[in-house]
């Protein structure tokens, strides 16, 4: 399915997934918990330059003197100058933090475990990423036979000396022969397609540029791929400009990228974006189409053989969700939420001139969140509370059995051929990293293929979910992990992200545990916004509705400070990107509930976010800035516009990133100016600006070690919670 263009990509080691709680008459104690760190002298922030500037929006006067701070750091020399100040002094205070050198020890610890990615195969060989334990970025491996010897296809680590170089996409050819994958330099949401000969192990010599938000997909004979871009932004411009145009392009193998064939465009409407994936059967390329991060979108049938426009509306409209599973001959199998909130799968026989969708798997009170064709097989992915449960359908839709799971958590994966028995998918839960399992389609078994050997013992920690009332009587979902036996409170550290039809479901970090080990709370709240409950869910969290979710996540730090898992004066609160606008937005709102915040790479600017690279495809869930009533709820929210002189703030620690072009680091240089201006004699508000990094995605190991350690310090300062005392 069809994932959020804002989705944070954060720096754990993740998956989604929770574990029954663990208990131990042998366990210890819980250790007593210490008052939050004492008021200390206040630090001299850097000087931010004020603008007098104003406008008038509806009527309402909305100032804006930091708007400077929106140009690129790396072309406008006074804001590299305060980006440096800015670092300068957070530098010096995170140095300063006590346990910080242990955590960063500890989590090096932790993080130093062989990973593996699921495979793919094709051409009967098996594709995978592995990373040995510290490598800052995970290479690609192939097998021959699933038993066969391991071959280093591509090391992402060679690209660059600083690791920020990534292997992004990576799509194997039908016959094994060639992997079509991407390079991410620097974090950038921009990619060059590259395509690789298996069998010497060296590029061909094709290479596309300028590709962002696509699909890569193979013709099936091999000959090339299709992929979608947009032009070549203005000079000066790669990492600001607006993203429209969105074209697919079909380039054949041993050509130029100028000599690519145009397969979909839409002139007229600029705004839509358009993702193209080749048939099952190999006769179409499936396109589709979509304005923004709802899921409503418009399916298009082209026939690559034909030359001239031979596009054909499969399903026309903007109305509903359907996400392309699979085809058998004429019969296209679809994900939908027309009529079905939670979703269903649906067929479509295209031979009719009007296909009617016939239902294949009803919906059902679990939320469906994926599905496969492979072995013969519908294998259905659903969320029953936010946890996976993967349930194994005949073509006609008779649902046959539920796949075994090792315990509550998050299971992906099962892709596959339809004439293939087998697939992989990888399970993870809070405190067991992913562990890669092939599943037998005809005899229905699972086995371990690759499991990690980590220097922890996943029974030393519980996981326990617990339901809270939020303001307006909404029954919440929350996770809770803590070490095993512990009951009593403890500085604790809760998560959310609320928006963008997003589930969070339970996932290991190697970092995160670090935390756990120390004897801290974690906590994740499954607050309105996301997918956990279906469409209803993610409409009670977005545009007028979006207060929803910020009271959600009050809520949720109300109900573990009452109920003796937190202290008070020790709960923390952190989020990325979606999740970076809602801990700006409840530290405004809330600022005696919170100790500490980290609010990273965050949308804190809720007037002007359609003005930059992809925020106009966010109007979807925040609304649009220049209609009136989505005006007045966003600046009712917007972190940047609520900031007010004369309240104690809790201590606040933004980080963001200089290549990051999803959630321009503008929003956070403006959001923390307007934050040290207005509360500049209480406790630290701090930025950390990342450099060759971006939104999350490719950020190398040493880089996200670094931050985790900053940040866990940051916050284990403010909240009380003691390093190495355990």
């Amino acid at each position: 399915m069809r994932k959020s263009l804002l989705l944070m990509t954060l720096p754990t080691i993740a998956a989604c997934t929770s574990t029954p709680p663990v208990s131990s008459s042998e366990a210890p104690p819980a250790a007593p918990v210490e008052a939050a760190a004492a008021a200390e002298p206040a630090l001299a922030f850097p000087e931010t330059r004020r603008q007098d500037l104003t406008e008038t929006q509806f009527g309402v006067q909305v100032a804006d003197p930091y708007r400077w701070l929106e140009n690129d750091v790396r072309t406008d020399p006074e804001v590299a100058a305060w980006v440096a100040a800015q670092n300068r002094v957070t530098d010096g205070f995170l140095d300063s933090l006590p346990g910080r050198d242990a955590l960063k020890a500890r989590m090096t610890e932790l993080y130093n475990y062989e990973r593996f990615g699921v495979p793919v195969k094709k051409g009967g060989r098996y594709f995978y990423q592995r990373n040995t334990g510290l490598q800052n970025q995970s290479p690609l491996y192939v097998r021959d036979s699933l038993d066969g010897e391991p071959r280093l296809l591509i090391d992402p680590n060679q690209w660059s000396k600083d690791g920020a170089t990534a292997l992004a996409e990576w799509v194997p050819s039908e016959d094994g022969k060639y992997v079509l994958y991407s390079v991410q330099d620097g974090g950038t949401d921009w990619r060059t397609v590259r395509v690789l000969d298996v069998a010497t192990g060296q590029p061909v010599g094709d290479e596309v540029k300028w590709v962002k938000f696509s699909a890569l997909s193979w013709a099936k004979d091999g000959s090339g791929f299709y992929y979608s871009r947009f032009p070549e932004p203005a000079a000066g411009q790669t990492f600001q400009s607006l993203n429209k145009n969105h074209e697919v392009f079909f380039h054949k193998l041993g050509t130029t990228q100028a000599q690519d064939r145009s397969i979909f465009a839409t002139p007229t409407k600029p705004e839509l974006s358009h993702i193209a994936t080749v048939s099952d059967d190999g006769r179409y390329v499936v396109i589709t189409s979509s304005s923004g991060t709802d899921d409503r979108y418009e399916v298009t049938l082209v026939d690559p053989r034909k030359r001239g426009p031979n596009a054909r509306v499969l399903i026309p409209g903007f109305e509903n969700n359907y996400s392309y599973i699979g085809n058998r001959g004429s019969t296209f199998y679809f994900i939908t939420n027309e009529g079905a909130p939670k979703l269903k799968v649906v067929a479509l026989d295209i031979r009719q001139a009007k296909p009617q969708p016939r239902v294949v798997i009803a919906e059902d009170q679990a939320t469906l969140d994926g599905a496969s064709l492979v072995g013969g097989k519908l294998i259905a992915s659903y969320l029953v509370d936010a946890k996976t449960e993967v349930r194994v359908h005949s073509l006609a839709g008779a649902r046959e059995k539920v796949i075994e799971l090792p315990g509550i958590g998050t299971a992906s994966g099962f892709g596959g051929e339809y004439d293939d028995a087998e697939t992989f998918f990888a399970f993870t839960s809070f405190n067991r990293p992913t562990t890669i399992y092939r599943y037998d389609v005809k005899a229905g078994e699972s086995s371990t293929w690759a499991a990690p050997k980590v220097a922890f013992n996943p029974e030393d920690f519980s996981v326990e979910q617990r339901f809270y009332q939020s303001k307006d009587g909404t029954r919440v979902p929350m996770f809770v992990v803590r070490k095993a036996g512990t009951s009593g409170p403890a500085p604790t550290l809760l998560y959310g992200y609320g928006g963008f039809n997003v589930s969070l479901t339970p996932s290991f970090s190697a970092t995160r545990l670090a935390w756990l080990e120390n004897g801290g709370v974690w906590a994740l709240a499954n607050i309105r916004g996301g997918g956990e409950y279906g469409k209803a869910w993610h409409d009670a969290g977005r545009l007028a509705n979006k207060q929803n979710v910020f009271d959600d996540f009050i809520g949720a730090g109300e109900y573990l400070i009452a109920n003796g898992i937190t202290p008070k004066g020790g709960l923390a609160i952190q989020g990325g990107s979606n999740g970076g606008l809602l801990v700006g937005a409840v530290v405004n709102q809330r600022p005696d509930l919170f100790s500490a915040a980290n609010a990273a790479v965050g949308v804190m600017d809720m007037l002007r976010f359609d003005r930059f690279t992809a925020g106009r495809y966010w109007v979807d869930d925040f609304g649009y800035p220049n209609k009136e009533a989505d005006f007045r709820t966003l600046l009712a929210y917007s972190p940047y516009h609520n900031i007010k002189t004369g309240v104690s703030y809790p201590a606040v620690l933004v980080t963001t990133a200089d290549t990051d072009d999803r959630v321009v680091p503008g929003h956070s240089f403006k959001y923390i100016a307007a934050l040290q201006q207005a509360d500049p004699a209480g406790k630290p508000h701090l930025i950390r600006i990342e450099t060759r990094a971006g939104h999350g995605a490719g950020k190398p190991t040493d880089k996200i070690i670094e931050e985790a350690s900053d940040v866990a310090a940051f916050l284990a300062h403010f909240t009380g919670l003691k390093i190495g005392q355990q």
